[in-house]
């Protein structure tokens, strides 16, 4: 049947378990936190943690196209002191359709993720308080 754990499992359990809770405690004790947390886009995202999710997923994940984006704004840019206008436009334009692109495909990818996640976290759950609950 199932197997007893040994007891260094459970302290270490025991163990993550506090420190995530401070961890916890000191974000949402940071005053930032707390004046984003009563505005009323932190009460709406409050109240739909899903989207939550898949906005923070798609933040990140997001960052590395923007950065790019912007680099090649700021270097289209430094070429156009040069004297290539018409070559900046162009790419730039073509650029920023890219990033539009990119953009809408990491939403859809947010989206997914975050089920996947939301999931996970449920299938983890479950299991763990099946394998740790009083029998």
């Amino acid at each position: 049947m199932a197997k007893e754990e040994p007891p260094s499992t459970s302290k270490d359990l025991q163990e993550l378990q506090k420190k995530l809770s401070l961890l916890i405690e000191s974000v949402q004790n940071n005053p930032k936190v707390v004046a984003f947390l009563k505005s009323p886009v932190g009460q709406y995202l409050d109240r739909h943690p899903f989207l939550t999710l898949t906005l923070l997923v798609f933040v990140a994940v997001s960052a590395v196209p923007v950065g790019f984006f912007l680099l090649l704004v700021v270097l289209t840019s430094l070429a156009a002191f040069v004297g290539v206008i018409l070559l900046e436009g162009l790419v730039i334009s073509v650029g920023g359709l890219s990033l539009l692109c990119v953009l809408c495909g990491l939403g859809f990818v947010s989206l997914a993720l975050s089920g996947i996640i939301i999931v996970s976290y449920v299938v983890v759950s479950s299991l763990i308080s099946y394998w740790f609950s009083p029998r």
